[in-house]
């Protein structure tokens, strides 16, 4: 059974009225050692110039306040739980430093209502219980090794997240008791920050959707995400869709329709950011790294029919004979076309035009950018294509198309 180990240096004082009116005041320093459990069954108030360290394990039952410093050593345990059956309140002038957290609250939503600023540092558990930062004015950060589990509609953070730090990340972002992420990939910066909120609201009021580029034909008018760089480098978006909150006219056959698209403010309109479409885990990801932040949704694009061309999207290259390099059944028929290949941080590994016409194929080797190999073969995983090429008709008017989808590389 652990042991409470408190070192008290002014004042810790507790007053012991009913067990819901309980208070714990931390006038001076307050160190939990490791392998060691601390339980605050009222509210918690960190006072100016005190000072609060968790190396050990701490439950907070009610409110908890931080008007100075929050702490831990990072290679110790630093573990809190706030866990309850009313609402809680997490606040403070200072910022809230938490290593592992858990949340975990039965009462009715908002659990959590957070006025302060919290930075997670390790994982976050949603095991029950919206953390509400939208209402509250507060504000929520995971830094660059933080990340979430047990995220769902009973579980999530209500308002902007931001993500400090280079790792791919999905952000545990909701509104109105519905989890609708939107996760980007690895930008390669460690000083990079970005930050995501869903709004389930209809963004045509703000953003009218009789403003959009000629492709676009049905923009969700349900719900909306907004996706913001603050410092680093571009990346690939990805957003969600469900049947509970995505309208079912964009959700009609061919999903393969379905893409992102931004409002974009300089022009004034909705443009098309491209889709590759994940039916089995009902995502869409942008083709190559968006081309500006702000607000995003989902849309249907105008079914510009790829006439008789066929799409292999595994690539084998192991001496089989079989999807030994992407192969695209019909492509020479149309030689003004354009291949380009990204891998999953949305850096160029292959790029060539007239496609298959003079051994110009891609078999799993990069012909990329500086910072992978040219020729070197590349590691087996999930890559991005797109394709544009032109159809001529009669007329002498000519068609581009342009589609994009995933590339399945393995050497088995």
């Amino acid at each position: 059974m652990k042991q409470i180990q408190l070192i008290f240096i002014l004042l810790l004082i507790t007053k012991p009225l009913f067990a819901q009116d309980l208070k714990t005041v931390n006038k001076g320093v307050l160190y939990v050692s490791p392998n060691t459990l601390m339980t605050v069954l009222g509210s918690f108030d960190n006072k100016n110039m005190a000072q609060y360290e968790n190396n050990g394990e701490v439950l907070f039952k009610g409110n908890f306040n931080n008007d100075w410093i929050t702490t831990f050593n990072p290679s110790l345990e630093g573990y809190t739980r706030f866990e309850g059956s009313t609402s809680q309140e997490i606040k403070g002038s200072k910022i809230i430093d938490l290593k592992k957290v858990k949340f975990d609250n039965s009462s009715t939503q908002p659990a959590f209502r957070l006025h302060g600023t919290a930075v997670f540092n390790d994982q976050v558990d949603f095991s029950k219980g919206i953390l509400n930062s939208d209402d509250y004015g507060g504000m929520v950060v995971f830094t660059q090794n933080a990340a979430h589990i047990n995220t769902s509609n009973d579980s999530h953070v209500d308002g902007q997240v931001y993500k400090d730090g280079s790792t791919a990340f999905l952000f545990p972002v909701g509104d109105k008791n519905f989890f609708r992420f939107a996760s980007m990939s690895d930008s390669g910066q460690t000083t990079a920050s970005y930050a995501a909120k869903y709004y389930f609201e209809n963004s045509d009021p703000l953003f009218p959707h009789s403003s959009k580029a000629s492709n676009i034909d049905l923009i969700d008018n349900t719900e909306y995400w907004t996706f913001d760089k603050i410092n680093g480098t571009d990346v690939l978006l990805t957003l969600s869709w469900d049947e509970n909150t995505t309208p079912s006219l964009i959700l009609t056959q061919p999903l393969e329709l379905i893409h992102i698209v931004r409002w974009d403010s300089t022009q004034q309109q909705w443009i098309d950011e491209g889709g590759a479409v994940d039916i089995n885990q009902k995502t869409v990801t942008t083709s190559v790294n968006v081309s500006g932040y702000g607000t995003f949704t989902l849309a249907r694009i105008k079914d510009n029919n790829t006439g008789d061309l066929i799409i292999y999207n595994a690539v084998s290259p192991n001496g089989d004979n079989y999807n030994e390099y992407f192969f695209i059944d019909g492509i020479t028929k149309y030689p003004n076309n354009k291949v380009t290949i990204y891998n999953r941080w949305g850096i160029k590994v292959f790029e060539t035009e007239n496609y298959d016409s003079k051994g110009n194929i891609f078999n799993g080797y990069s012909q990329g950018r500086a910072t992978i190999a040219k020729d070197n073969s590349l590691p087996d995983g999930t890559y991005f294509y797109t394709l544009e090429y032109e159809i001529p008709n009669l007329s002498g008017n000519s068609q581009f198309i342009k589609t994009a989808g995933y590339l399945y590389l393995t050497k088995q």
